[in-house]
């Protein structure tokens, strides 16, 4: 049986490779259940909250992590984000709201793009690394981002299911344990080949223990105690009143007067926040609404 919105470290004893793996069940179905969409679709919005949830490990304070893709094709939009408390939510924009997309992929389903991580502390400058999409595939293209602009060597692996979705990363590490840059590279080189024999299905049944000692049995490793995550939204009906704020009393008063209420919708946990004339005329203060 697989562990459900876990996400376990590894760290092997004889070189210097370290690892992660993740299994989103819950609240990769949460995500789903918000917003249905085509498999395809589906399948990659489960990459991207597997990646998100990968990446996130490298917060060493209070905020969050996002990766997000924006395309020409039939989707528009997507993006996952994992904060430092493992918060998890993710959406999907369509270029056609009424369309179906029965593609696969990036390269299907976004086209031509841009893709970036985004770093935003609560406090603190906000950082944005750009992502190439010269892939169809996430995991190569983020492979790519990391020994490009962090010079690490990255492998991953995604297998996204109907109830579940699985992320794995090795990663190798600056030089500690051993010196030797050829026996470095003969170990990562291994670990590389190992870890390339799992199938989708594997990566998906498997509880973390038993996938990483039938794959990695060789080489002794140490598994961290997992880190929960879990879906949860940071809307707010605050954050709605100040989104309204940011629009400008002429134009909320505007909207006001053509729809008698202003309606907000969150994209992500579809929650319903409703301004009624009161609720305007508190919000912008004593400035009457005529």
């Amino acid at each position: 049986m697989f562990d459900n919105d876990l996400l376990h470290r590894f760290l092997f004893d004889q070189c210097d490779v370290r690892g992660e793996i993740v299994t989103l069940s819950d609240s990769y179905l949460e995500v789903m259940n918000n917003n249905p969409y085509p498999q395809g679709v589906r399948e990659l919005l489960g990459e991207f909250l597997a990646a998100a949830s990968l990446l996130s490990s490298t917060l060493k304070f209070n905020g969050l992590i996002s990766l997000q893709a924006k395309g020409e094709g039939p989707v528009s939009m997507i993006m996952a984000e994992c904060s430092h408390h493992r918060n998890l939510r993710g959406i999907v924009r369509l270029q056609d709201a009424n369309d179906r997309p029965q593609g696969q992929g990036l390269g299907e389903l976004l086209g031509k793009g841009i893709m970036a991580i985004t770093i935003e502390p609560e406090q603190g400058e906000r950082y944005q690394g750009v992502v190439p999409m010269d892939s169809d595939s996430l995991a190569q293209c983020l492979e790519h981002y990391f020994y490009q602009s962090e010079q690490l060597k990255t492998r991953l692996w995604f297998a996204p299911g109907e109830r579940a979705c699985t992320g794995m990363m090795l990663q190798a590490l600056p030089r500690q344990l051993h010196a030797d840059e050829d026996e470095n590279r003969d170990h990562w080189e291994t670990l590389g080949t190992l870890a390339g024999t799992v199938t989708s299905d594997e990566l998906i049944e498997l509880d973390h223990e038993t996938l990483l000692y039938r794959l990695f049995n060789e080489y002794p490793l140490r598994l961290y105690e997992p880190v929960k995550l879990q879906f949860a939204c940071s809307c707010s009906r605050e954050r709605s009143a100040n989104a309204l704020l940011s629009l400008g009393r002429e134009e909320v008063v505007e909207l006001l007067a053509e729809q008698g209420g202003i309606d907000i919708d969150c994209q992500f946990c579809n929650q319903h926040y409703h301004f009624d004339a009161a609720d305007v005329e508190d919000l912008l203060g004593d400035q009457t609404i005529h």
